[in-house]
């Protein structure tokens, strides 16, 4: 008997929580960061960075979607300037 072929499921990214930050990956790649400041000098405000944007938000799930609607973007939009190997 033959094993039936495996289906290749796309990677989900996903959050994870470091020190000071919180990470957005899919499988070994970053797709976008939420950074805190540091312990004694945080102001309050999170700062996020996906791809070429970046921007501030005043909580931490705003910062998180913020990143997320970055990538859902940028992996939906044709890019303008692609490089053709030339």
């Amino acid at each position: 008997m033959t094993k039936p072929a495996k289906r290749r499921v796309p990677k989900r990214p996903f959050w994870e929580r470091g020190y000071h930050s919180h990470g957005y990956w899919s499988g070994k790649e970053k797709l976008g960061t939420v950074k805190l400041g540091a312990k004694g000098e945080w102001d309050g405000v999170y700062r996020w960075q996906a791809g070429n944007q970046a921007g501030q938000s005043a909580t931490l799930a705003q910062a998180k979607q913020a990143v997320e609607q970055v990538v859902l973007i940028g992996t939906r939009q044709l890019q303008l300037f692609q490089d053709e190997g030339g």
